[in-house]
C-alpha cells in the first residue's frame, strides 16, 4: 500500500532527524561540562526581613547539572530510632547532622541546599532554638528559601522537627 510506505519512509526520516537531534544536545552538554558550567545563584528578596532568619525568599539557580531531592530527616539514630525526645535544641541539631549526611552520601553539602522545609509540632519552641540551624546554614554560606510549618504530629511522637531539603549542584 503507498499510504503505507510513504508513513514508514515518513518514520525513517523522523527517526533520523531525532538523532540527530540527539547527537547535537549531547555534544553541547559534554562541551558544557567540560567547561565546568558552574552552579549559579541569585538571591531574589524585595524585601529583607526574611535574612534574619537566614533565608531568601527565592533563588535564582542557573547553571546546575544535578539536583538531589531528600526525605526528611529528623532526630533518629541509624536504626531510625527518635532521640532526645524533648529536647527540641538537640533534636534540631541532629536533624542537620542527618541531612547533612544525606547531603553528603550524593555528593553534596548544606551550601548546595536550594530548598529547605521546616516542620514542627511546636513552632514557638523551634524559634526559641532556631539559632542552631541558622548558624549552621550561615556556616555553610548559604540562605535557601524556606518554608515553615507547624504540624499536629511528625512520624513518631517523640518527634518534635523534621527538615525536607531540595539540592542541586
Amino acid at each position: 500500500m503507498p499510504i503505507a510506505v510513504t508513513s514508514v519512509h515518513h518514520i525513517t526520516l523522523r527517526v533520523a532527524d531525532l538523532e540527530r537531534s540527539r547527537r547535537f544536545y549531547e555534544g553541547v552538554l559534554r562541551r558544557r561540562h567540560q567547561k565546568g558550567a558552574a552552579m549559579q545563584r541569585t538571591s531574589v528578596n524585595p524585601w529583607p526581613w526574611s535574612l534574619r532568619f537566614a533565608f531568601n525568599q527565592a533563588e535564582l539557580v542557573e547553571g546546575h547539572r544535578r539536583v538531589l531531592v531528600c526525605s526528611g530527616q529528623t532526630a533518629t539514630d541509624a536504626d531510625g530510632q527518635p532521640q532526645h525526645p524533648g529536647d527540641m535544641a538537640a533534636q534540631l541539631a541532629m536533624a542537620v547532622d542527618n541531612l547533612e549526611a544525606v547531603l553528603a552520601a550524593g555528593g553534596m553539602g548544606l551550601a548546595d541546599v536550594v530548598r529547605l522545609q521546616v516542620y514542627t509540632t511546636d513552632v514557638d519552641r523551634l524559634l526559641e532554638h532556631y539559632q542552631v540551624l541558622v548558624g549552621r546554614l550561615e556556616s555553610a554560606g548559604v540562605r535557601p528559601p524556606s518554608t515553615l510549618l507547624g504540624v499536629a504530629r511528625l512520624a513518631a511522637p517523640e518527634l518534635l522537627v523534621e527538615l525536607e531539603a531540595t539540592a542541586m549542584a
